[in-house]
């Protein structure tokens, strides 16, 4: 038996070189050019992780609802102490991506004066964890009582999109709140990426609130929603236009988003923009676009379309 040889192809084999350094050397140049245009000249700091802070809010949630959320087979006896456990170390990771935040931002204060403001910071956000529990329960009971379809509150909070939207925005809110909007940002956006519903953490939201199936719904930086609101997929509460000042640069943190009173229904598909008010108890139907403040007790819906007959071709 004769053995074959079989010849390479050269073609195959070779690493020819791909003049990588040239590529190199020009992103060097735009991104040092990107650096100087905002003043950051020298080795810019790391921002925040979005995997670390992934973790934390895993961790944050396990703690707040362990006999969900946490280990499988937690036994009632353990509880505190896999709470104690968790919650120190997402919150001890909490501090390191604060630290990083601030850092980041400062110009001249120096890195433990940083530290210890990450640390007070931390501190204070784990004394609000009760508060923001409170509140996840009440959104987890207006979800149960609000759908016909969910059998329990356990489905609610292990299933429904909006509740980890809503888990996410009120520990991203209080963060935003106590001065590091970054991280909360990106907190924000962990959620978005996942459920498809997109809040900024500067949005306040009052009790019960309820996000129906939830996908596509915008909720802007300074919208105001108050207590028993219920939102249906993809409506927006957005802002109508954005001021410029005189240089033509967007103006920042104004007021540009609704006011939704308490005991509000928004119905999927509706578009709401501008600083107006939507008065308590008002209901506002599907695909409706509204840019003026409606009175309490309103009820807004489309134009009335001409209902004809189109049986067997006829209207055509």
């Amino acid at each position: 038996m004769t053995d074959q040889v079989h010849k390479a192809d050269p073609g195959l084999c070779s690493n020819p070189a791909l003049e990588i350094q040239p590529i190199v050397a020009e992103l060097r140049q735009l991104r040092d050019a990107s650096l100087a245009a905002r003043n950051r000249v020298q080795r810019p700091a790391r921002l925040p992780s979005r995997r670390s802070l992934t973790s934390v809010v895993d961790g944050l949630s396990a703690a707040l609802f362990p006999n969900r959320l946490g280990w499988r087979d937690l036994a009632y006896e353990n509880v505190d102490y896999f709470v104690g456990h968790t919650l120190d170390s997402a919150l001890r990771e909490l501090v390191d991506q604060i630290h990083r935040e601030l850092f980041f931002l400062s110009q001249d204060s120096g890195n433990e004066e940083l530290r210890s403001k990450a640390v007070l910071i931390a501190q204070e956000f784990g004394k609000r964890l009760p508060q923001i529990r409170q509140f996840l329960e009440s959104d987890i009971q207006a979800a149960y009582e609000g759908d016909p379809a969910a059998r329990s509150p356990d489905e609610v909070l292990a299933c429904y999109p909006g509740i980890t939207a809503m888990i996410h925005h009120r520990l991203a809110h209080e963060l935003y709140l106590l001065g590091v909007p970054l991280v909360a940002r990106i907190i924000a956006e962990i959620s978005h990426s996942v459920t498809g519903i997109d809040i900024h953490p500067g949005a306040t939201i009052g009790r019960s609130f309820f996000i129906d199936h939830g996908t596509g719904v915008v909720i802007g930086e300074t919208a105001v929603i108050g207590e028993r609101v219920r939102l249906y997929q993809a409506v927006t509460l957005g802002a109508k236009r954005f001021p410029v000042d005189e240089n033509g640069a967007l103006i920042k943190g104004n007021a540009r988003h609704p006011i939704v009173e308490d005991d509000v229904v928004i119905y999927a598909g509706a578009t709401i923009l501008g600083r107006i008010t939507i008065g308590r108890g008002t209901v506002i139907g599907g695909n409706v676009w509204l840019t003026k403040s409606v009175p309490p007790e309103s009820n807004v819906s489309q134009a009335k379309l001409r209902a004809d007959d189109y049986t067997a071709g006829s209207g055509i």
